[in-house]
């Protein structure tokens, strides 16, 4: 059985600046993603990769083109939608970590389900199973300055799967990290897909771009080329 349709782009442009000044990044973008599929997006630095991420994870608005998930129309979201899809269908890992300082490991996770109008106990309840699926049962009173880079991009990953997303979104999560880090992580994102979840992922790691179901290359804001990876 054909699996359905997740995200579909047509046309896809995306620039920056007016006039003389503007710089034209994505020049023409057409992807398909499929429910359960894990597509990892490579190219050169400046390529396109992540301003691409950031427009199929409504964390920007296209400059041209159409984007459809599930069937719909992006452009007809309003902007209460488009937040809403951000917090309660996608999540979102960053190569910078982006938790609070000022937080346990286990509070970086529990407050975006609190934005959720989670309950208290409901929200602690899963997001400590988040970090025990992550292996990091054992750090859920640790601030981020007492957690290894590694950990820290975990904590991240339990936040980001909490509310168990439909499509998961990573921009080069192991861009900061060690090898041994970065193998760990990579390791949770294969766990997590084979038991279904869509993945969206940009790598220059070649070695973690083929772990993915399919490699799309982009260079100078067009696909140049696209791989079934495995």
């Amino acid at each position: 059985m054909a699996k359905r349709v997740k995200i579909e782009t047509r046309d896809l442009r995306k620039s920056f600046g007016k006039g003389e000044l503007t710089v034209h990044v994505l020049k023409g973008i057409d992807v398909v993603i499929h429910e359960g599929e894990w597509l990892a997006i490579m190219g050169r630095s400046g390529a396109g990769k992540s301003t691409l991420m950031y427009q199929l994870s409504l964390l920007d608005d296209a400059t041209g083109g159409e984007i459809r998930i599930d069937g719909r129309d992006v452009h007809t979201f309003s902007e209460r939608e488009k937040m809403q899809f951000r917090l309660t269908k996608f999540g979102y890992v960053f190569q910078d970590y982006a938790l609070l300082p000022e937080l346990t490991a286990l509070e970086n996770v529990i407050v975006p389900l609190l934005m959720e109008r989670y309950s208290l106990t409901d929200a602690t309840a899963s997001a400590r199973a988040s970090l025990e699926m992550v292996e990091l049962g054992h750090r859920l009173g640790n601030l981020p300055s007492q957690l290894s880079g590694g950990e820290q991009q975990r904590v991240s990953i339990a936040r980001a799967i909490a509310e168990r997303p439909e499509i998961l979104f990573a921009d080069e999560p192991t861009a900061n990290l060690d090898r041994d880090s970065s193998a760990t992580v990579m390791e949770l994102f294969k766990k997590l897909h084979e038991n279904g979840q869509t993945l969206v992922m940009v790598t220059h790691e070649e070695e973690y771009g083929q772990m993915a179901d399919r490699i799309i290359h982009i260079d100078d804001g067009r696909i140049i080329s696209t791989e079934k990876a495995r």
